[in-house]
């Protein structure tokens, strides 16, 4: 896997809308100027894309103009890292116009940059996979670094800051308080803190013992089987067909696979069709193990673990369940292609090489 680089204090990071516009309407306004703040205290210098704030209309209307941001910023030497705004449903629309550039893949592969975000972004890490470029399953702008409380929660500064030089994660324990969603993004909510709990399970092991190690690869369960299943919308299991945007089962071979759910929180029907259709391609059978991120405000919690235990039918299979990546806050980043090894006997991920060129 090629590696970008770390951060340095005074860089440029690009904001990329790649999939909802939303941080371009009017409602987002106060968060677009929080967030720009709270780079440049990290020491950052935050940069808008051409299209970023085009609004969820006009972003919904041409995924061309999504994937020309991206292309953008990283035809741009000033630019060192990129930020997904937030995540949305139809990512995939942006394939076409990245995959068949071959100056947007040249520049990728040869002058890569620290990419962040989750959600439907576990497209745009499938595709940087296949690229064979080190991505992050982590916070996104919105999200994370506009959080509206006065401060940035204390889990997701520390994951942050573990993207500069000097500062990166060797390894990823259980954050010891959880928060709720909010249900009130507007200006009045400005300053107001989260609703949080008392970590009570910390990383819990649904079975086995030791350790597993491998490579990390995954996402959002829901984004996985949109890619594979297509029932969101009808031509997108053809299109990332087309472009081979799932890993081949040689590919899963002996990879930690990590799945978490989204904010929808889908039933525990919906979880065991999604993992159903996962089964299918047969990557349970050769992961060497899997990791579970915490359901957002902890939602079917015991209901899931009986859906992931009841469908995979396989004691031999190490879980680890109730990881802080994800939907769930705060979130950790998990890199992928990146070897890990997770004890599950001390319920710590550890990484086992760097995640950038330079450290």
């Amino acid at each position: 896997m090629i590696k970008p680089y770390s951060l340095k204090n005074g860089d440029k990071v690009a904001i990329v809308s790649l999939s909802s516009g939303i941080l371009g309407e009017e409602s987002c306004a106060h968060q677009l100027e929080l967030g720009g703040k709270r780079l440049e205290a990290l020491g950052l210098k935050p940069v808008l894309m051409t299209n970023t704030l085009k609004g969820v209309d006009y972003l919904r209307d041409h995924p061309k103009a999504r994937a020309q941001d991206l292309k953008d910023a990283f035809k741009d030497p000033t630019i060192k890292g990129i930020i997904a705004a937030i995540g949305g449903d139809d990512t995939y629309r942006l394939l076409p116009y990245l995959l068949e550039d071959e100056e947007f893949i040249r520049n990728v592969q040869e002058t890569p940059k620290l990419f962040t975000g989750f959600s439907d972004t576990t497209i745009n890490h499938l595709m940087f996979y296949k690229l064979g470029m080190v991505s992050f399953y982590g916070p996104s702008f919105i999200t994370d670094i506009a959080e509206l409380a006065n401060h940035l929660l204390p889990y997701t500064k520390e994951t942050l800051q573990g993207y500069f030089e000097g500062h990166e994660q060797q390894e990823i324990r259980s954050s010891n308080l959880w928060y709720e969603e909010r249900t009130d993004f507007s200006r009045k909510a400005l300053g107001q803190d989260r609703m949080q709990h008392d970590e009570k399970y910390g990383y819990e092991v649904l079975q086995g013992t030791g350790t597993f190690s491998g490579p990390l690869l995954g996402g959002c369960v829901e984004s996985l089987y949109d890619v594979l299943a297509g029932e969101r919308y009808s031509d997108e299991a053809e299109i990332c067909k087309n472009y081979q945007l799932f890993p081949s089962l040689k590919e899963w071979t002996d990879k930690i696979l990590f799945l978490e759910t989204s904010e929808e929180k889908p039933t525990p029907d919906a979880l065991k069709k999604y993992l159903e259709t996962l089964k299918q391609t047969g990557i349970f059978s050769v992961i060497s193990g899997l990791i579970i991120g915490k359901p957002q405000n902890e939602a079917y919690y015991e209901n899931y673990k009986e859906i992931y235990l009841k469908v995979i039918n396989d004691e031999t299979l190490p879980i680890l369940y109730n990881v802080n990546f994800g939907h769930a806050y705060p979130r950790c980043a998990l890199p992928y292609g990146v070897s890990a090894t997770v004890d599950l006997d001390e319920k710590i991920i550890l990484l086992d090489e760097s995640y950038f060129q330079n450290s």
